[in-house]
This record gives C-alpha cells, sequence and structure tokens, in this order.
C-alpha cells in the first residue's frame, strides 16, 4: 500500500508539472507574445513588403552605370476582389479584357489569398491616373518599387538585365525568400551578383478599415522590420573604352576583350552586334526580348564567353612554350620551312630561332615544335606514343586555362576545347591515329576552340611571364574588394625564362620591319607592343581574322583580343583596331594621325564591313 500511495504523489506531480506548464504558455501567448494576436487580425492589417534599394554599378573611375528609378506595381488578392467592374476597370488601366482576365486567372492559380501583380511598371503618372479609383475596386493595391535605368548605352551583354521572376525558379531553394512580383537578375552582373545586389527585405504592418484605409502602425511597429539595401558593385569596366571598342565594332561580328594582366580585371568586353540595356527594361520589355531573340544577327548571343572559335596562329605561342618548358627545342632551335609538312602563309626569311618563327608565323615550324613535343619514343608503338605524347602536352596546354571555363563573373561562360586523346578514339572510332592525325593542333586550327576571354587571358599569363588572376568584372563589392576566387593567383608551370625567350619575337610582330602585325604597332606614340597575328580557317566563308597582343612590352598594363568574322587576314583587320584600343586605354585619347585607322574600319572599302553591312 505504501508503494502504491507513492506512485499516486508520483503522477499527481506529473499533472501539476504538465498542468503549469500548459498555464505558462497560454498567458505568453494570450498576454505577452502579439504575434498570435497579429495572425487573428490579419483581417484588419496590411502587410506591406518594403523591398530595399538595388546595389548600384559603377564603373573603374566611378562613373555611374546602372541605377533605380520608382515604378509602381499594381497588385491583387483574389479572394478579396468583390464585385469587379471589369468593363470600368479595363477603362481606367486602358488594358484590354482579355489581358486582365488572363492577369486575374493567374493571379487566382497562384493564391486566392497572397497578393500577386496584375500590372507591372506604371510610371509616376499613370499611377497618379488611377490611384483615386482604387478605392471603388477592393482588392487591388499598388506596390511602389525601384527599377532598373541605364546612364550608358553600352555593355549591355556584360550587365545584364533584371526580369521578373518566374514561378520555375520560385520553386528553387535559391529564390526560396522571393515572392510573385519580384524582380531578379536574369542573367551577367545582375544575375551572377544577386545576392549582393538585392539586400534584404523589411516589412511593415498597417491598421485598415474595411475600406482600405490606414489607420497607423500596429502596436507602434513592433513587429516591423527595415530593408537593408544592397551592395554596390564597383567594376573594371573603364566605359569610355568600352564605348569605343562598341564604336569600332559597329557593323561587324565578333570581339574585342581587354584586360588588366596584373589584376584579372577587365578593362572592356565588346560582343558585336550589340543593344542597348535600356531596350530591356519597362513596358513592352517581353515583346522587345524576342525582337533580339529573332534577329538573325543574334545581338543577345554574348561572342566573348559563348562562341567558341579555332585561335589561329595566336596559339602558336602556348605550343612553343610547352615545348620549351619540356625541354624539347630551345629558342636557338631551327626548322625548315617545309612547305611538304603544311603549308605556311608566305614566303620569308629561314626560320632559324624562335624569334624569326613567331615573326614570320611558318606553320611548319610550329608542325615540328609540336611534334617533337608529342613523339618523345615512350612506347615502340607509334600510335601508342602519339597517344601518350598528346595526353601529356593537352595537360599542359590546359594550364594555360583552356579547354574548360575559367570562371569569370558571369553565368553564361562556356569552355574551349582541347581534344583529348580518347577524342580522337571516339570520332575515328579506332585508336590507330598517329601525329599526322592531330598536327593542325599545332598552329592553332582543327579541333582546338577557345572562347575570346581564353584568348585575351593568354595574351595576359604571356604579359606576367606565367601567371594570371581568373579575369573579372567586379573589383569591389560594397565597400570591400573582389570575391575571394578573384583573388587567386594561378601559375601555368612555365618558367618565367621561356616566357622572356619568346616575347622579343612577339615584338617583332608589330615593331619589327616586315612584321605581320605591323598594324598595330605604336611605336608613333611611344608606346612598344608585343602580339600575335591569326587567320582562321573558316569553311563555310571567308577566313576570320583575329590579333591578340599586350602593351607596353617592358611593363604591360593592358592584354588584348581581336576577333573578327569573314575579315580574313588578322595584320589587316584586327591589328589596328587593338591597337586603337591600346592606344585609347594607356593614353586616354587617340593620337590624329592615327584616326584614319578608325575612318577605314567603318568605310565600306573594308571588305568585312561591306560583307556584313
Amino acid at each position: 500500500m505504501q508503494y502504491l500511495e507513492g506512485r499516486r504523489y508520483v503522477v499527481m506531480a506529473i499533472f501539476l508539472v504538465v498542468a503549469i506548464t500548459f498555464g505558462a504558455r497560454l498567458f505568453y501567448i494570450q498576454v505577452l507574445d502579439g504575434s498570435y494576436k497579429l495572425a487573428a487580425d490579419r483581417n484588419t492589417l496590411q502587410r506591406i513588403v518594403q523591398v530595399p534599394y538595388r546595389g548600384l554599378i559603377y564603373d573603374r573611375n566611378n562613373q555611374l552605370l546602372v541605377q533605380n528609378t520608382p515604378v509602381y506595381d499594381l497588385m491583387v488578392v483574389p479572394r478579396e476582389v468583390k464585385q469587379l467592374d471589369t468593363l470600368r476597370f479595363c477603362e481606367l488601366l486602358q488594358l484590354p479584357l482579355e489581358e486582365v482576365r488572363e492577369g486575374l486567372k493567374a493571379a487566382r492559380s497562384y493564391s486566392r489569398v497572397k497578393a500577386s501583380p496584375l500590372v507591372q511598371n506604371l510610371s509616376t503618372r499613370e499611377l497618379a491616373t488611377i490611384q483615386d479609383n482604387l478605392i471603388d475596386f477592393p482588392g487591388f493595391s499598388i506596390k511602389a518599387r525601384m527599377a532598373r535605368s541605364y546612364r550608358t548605352e553600352n555593355m549591355a551583354h556584360a550587365l545584364g538585365y533584371v526580369g521578373s521572376i518566374t514561378p520555375g525558379l520560385l520553386q528553387s531553394e535559391r529564390f526560396a525568400k522571393y515572392l510573385p512580383g519580384d524582380f531578379v537578375g536574369v542573367n551577367g552582373l545582375e544575375s551572377f551578383y544577386e545576392q549582393q545586389l538585392m539586400g534584404r527585405r523589411g516589412v511593415q504592418y498597417k491598421m485598415v478599415n474595411v475600406r482600405g484605409i490606414e489607420k497607423g502602425a500596429f502596436r507602434n511597429g513592433e513587429f516591423d522590420t527595415l530593408s537593408v539595401a544592397g551592395q554596390d558593385l564597383h567594376t573594371s569596366i573603364d566605359i569610355e573604352l568600352q564605348k569605343y571598342g562598341e564604336m569600332l565594332m559597329k557593323n561587324k561580328r565578333g570581339y574585342i576583350v581587354a584586360i588588366e594582366p596584373k589584376t584579372g580585371e577587365i578593362l572592356a568586353m565588346v560582343s558585336a552586334p550589340a543593344y542597348e540595356p535600356s531596350i530591356l527594361t519597362g513596358k513592352g520589355m517581353g515583346n522587345r526580348y524576342m525582337e533580339l531573340q529573332n534577329d538573325t544577327t543574334k545581338p543577345l548571343f554574348n561572342r566573348p564567353l559563348m562562341a567558341k572559335y579555332s585561335p589561329g596562329s595566336v596559339f602558336k605561342v602556348v605550343n612553343e612554350l610547352v615545348a620549351l618548358q619540356m625541354g624539347v627545342v630551345t629558342p636557338q632551335t631551327a626548322f625548315d620551312c617545309n612547305w611538304k609538312l603544311v603549308r605556311c602563309t608566305h614566303r620569308h626569311e629561314y626560320p632559324s630561332n624562335v624569334g624569326i618563327a613567331i615573326k614570320q608565323s611558318c606553320n611548319p615550324y610550329f608542325y615540328q615544335v609540336m611534334r617533337a613535343a608529342v613523339l618523345r619514343g615512350r612506347s615502340a608503338n607509334r600510335f601508342e606514343d602519339s597517344r601518350l605524347g598528346l595526353a601529356d602536352w593537352r595537360n599542359k596546354v590546359m594550364a594555360f586555362g583552356l579547354g574548360d571555363k575559367l570562371g569569370v563573373d558571369i553565368r553564361s561562360e562556356i569552355g574551349g576545347l582541347v581534344p583529348s586523346p580518347e577524342y580522337y578514339d571516339k570520332r575515328l572510332k579506332t585508336r590507330r591515329w598517329n601525329y599526322k592525325t592531330v598536327y593542325s593542333l599545332s598552329i592553332g586550327q582543327g579541333e582546338l576552340s577557345v572562347t575570346g576571354l581564353q584568348m585575351a587571358n593568354i595574351m595576359a599569363i604571356v604579359a606576367n611571364r606565367g601567371w594570371y588572376y581568373t579575369p573579372h568584372f567586379v573589383r569591389g563589392v560594397g565597400t570591400g574588394g573582389p570575391l575571394p576566387q578573384y583573388t587567386v593567383r594561378h601559375t601555368v608551370g612555365v618558367d618565367a625564362q621561356h616566357f622572356e625567350a619568346i616575347i622579343p619575337g612577339m615584338q617583332a610582330v608589330v615593331d619589327g620591319r616586315g612584321g605581320t602585325g605591323e598594324n598595330a604597332s605604336l611605336l608613333d606614340v611611344g608606346i612598344s607592343v608585343a602580339g600575335k597575328t591569326g587567320t582562321v580557317q573558316n569553311y563555310h566563308g571567308e577566313d576570320h581574322a583575329t590579333f591578340a597582343a599586350f602593351a607596353p612590352a617592358e611593363d604591360p598594363k593592358i592584354a588584348i583580343a581581336v576577333f573578327i568574322e569573314n575579315a580574313g587576314f588578322g595584320g589587316s583587320s584586327a591589328a589596328p583596331m587593338a591597337s586603337l584600343m591600346m592606344e585609347k586605354y594607356l593614353r586616354g585619347k587617340v593620337a590624329p594621325w592615327r584616326h584614319r585607322w578608325e575612318v577605314w574600319l567603318q568605310s565600306p572599302a573594308s571588305r568585312f564591313i561591306r560583307r556584313h553591312r
């Protein structure tokens, strides 16, 4: 009995503890915590989400490129819409009846109790027309927000644009905090830096009467939270250089990419044809986007990051550096200009060393350079020897940032291709292939492909004598620096002495007598240039022209790559364009006597302009 008596007290104690716990919780809910009162009073409260100011975007000289301007959205809560006079409502908004019906249908499919946008991007004048009449249309309200506007007509591909979030994105964990009608970066910097630019939303709770008229803050703003503005982006783009490059590329197809070698900062990135960034803003944006999408010149296509071309003779520089590092050639190695191996572009002096070979862009010379790097006698089977040699050569080439994405701060980047032995096995459906199958790689042709960003980065690597930072557009986020991944220094595994061996040849290309890139010379304004021309074979029309360089040769401040489709020899078209861009950046202006190049590049006398005018 005594045992049972003890158990009774234990049970009573348990019930007492549970009762006290529940009582305390009820007291907290009913007296101390107002959140449940807030939930109960939602029919008399208005929850207003404060969208923060989106971060601004500046160029490297603090010139404002992208700002915010006020616009207004007409929101609807379907459950609260009562006896809608559809005809009057459509007249008020000056919208077709069918468009309003479709908008209401979409709002109901999202939620009957949550607000979603019916009409977006109302101007201040349009707002004034309808605001006083909204009291007669319960369920509708105005939501103010800031929309993007542009202070520049350039740089559209890099900046990207902002658009209304899609239902698909709302299902993504990355956009869990977004609501229907919110705006989000769609591509370019606006997309890549969305989290930094968006800021943090705030919330206000206001008392309203049955007619929707505000009666003040709920509980003196106890549950309100403040919005936090997004961080500004300080880009590395020189907008004046960008504008100049877009002018030079007008009526052409191709790209210009300029990088500051010592930092990896992108100074200019021109994709041609281009479009003005303001086109993808405001009312009718969707229709204008479709017009750009259907344009046969593909102005939306970001050529420097998304187009893969053969690098042409510019790649000979990489081929030579890899062979020098392997020790299979020296700077004094001589090879015959043997046209039986591969045709050369022109007759020239005997390539008795690498400097002359680079200056004259001798195809047979670099054919034999790569052959020495690939065929090293590691297997008695000549097919297996070619496989082993190509795999080793490929690994060293890829260290230059080729064959994969570099990791620039725009999501649309693709990687190029440095073909592997397995690639040829699959393509040829046999392992019985040898060096003669792949020799075109030695002169930057065949299956080898690179992007414009990779081409410019090759020049940055040579300018730095063997290292680079991942190219990037943003040098500062908020009050800080670039993202951490853009402060990591990458080495390519080639000793600095080998770069010193080839740079004189690259200078001779531009500044030497009879060099293939003499049209890029800036000696008349006191600037030395090291570069390499290229003519890329095109089996669907005229060859493409390319030129890559850096300047000043002794202390590089700019590395550049120019590619013009169907323009023929790189020294005739791409080289002078690169020259003008380098002078513009280094001197801030172009010498008056060099304006003749501008005139020529824009004239119908230029065949590549005439072809795609």
